[in-house]
């Protein structure tokens, strides 16, 4: 795609956000509990991008999911930094790939901590597989008809005869 010089781009400033810094372990630990707490921010920006196709449009929806993240690991820090942590290494060090499956214990030590001291419950696994409707406050963009072209071929009429196959009949098991 070329850019051309009526093209807005967003300036330095409009996107340079603080950057949530963290590894794969750590995202991996927290990524239910933050699924649920950014929740709505996540959707707003993801209806954002697939509605309107042009990532220039959702900066604002970006940085909100980003402020979200930030603070909710914040929040974990503040009050479940020990239990987090503990779930953090178990899931770096006790298998090659990072599975769930050997930290369960201290997965749920984490889930129990974060369920009494941030009121966030781990969703189930299939929670993002299920079909979800989000309510939202944006207005609906204007819905494109197809595409009309003046000089497309014309339809046969409806009585028109066709001409037999030039090779033979498609369905060749079928006679």
């Amino acid at each position: 795609m070329g850019i051309t010089n009526d093209v807005n781009l967003p300036t330095e400033e409009e996107l340079t956000v603080q950057e949530v810094n963290l590894s794969g372990p750590v995202l991996k630990a927290a990524a239910f509990h933050l699924g649920r707490s950014c929740l709505h921010e996540n959707n707003e920006f993801m209806l954002c991008r697939n509605e309107l196709g042009d990532p220039r449009k959702c900066v604002e929806e970006g940085k909100a999911v980003t402020s979200c993240a930030l603070n909710f690991f914040r929040q974990v820090k503040k009050t479940c930094a020990g239990e987090f942590m503990q779930y953090v290494n178990c899931i770096d060090k006790s298998s090659p790939n990072q599975q769930y499956t050997p930290c369960r214990k201290t997965q749920a030590v984490f889930d129990k901590c974060a369920k009494d001291n941030m009121g966030i419950e781990r969703l189930p696994f299939d929670h993002y597989a299920r079909v979800q409707i989000h309510k939202t406050a944006r207005p609906r963009p204007p819905v494109e008809g197809p595409a009309v072209y003046p000089d497309a071929t014309p339809y046969l009429p409806e009585g028109a005869e066709k001409p037999p196959a030039k090779h033979g009949s498609r369905y060749i098991f079928m006679n």
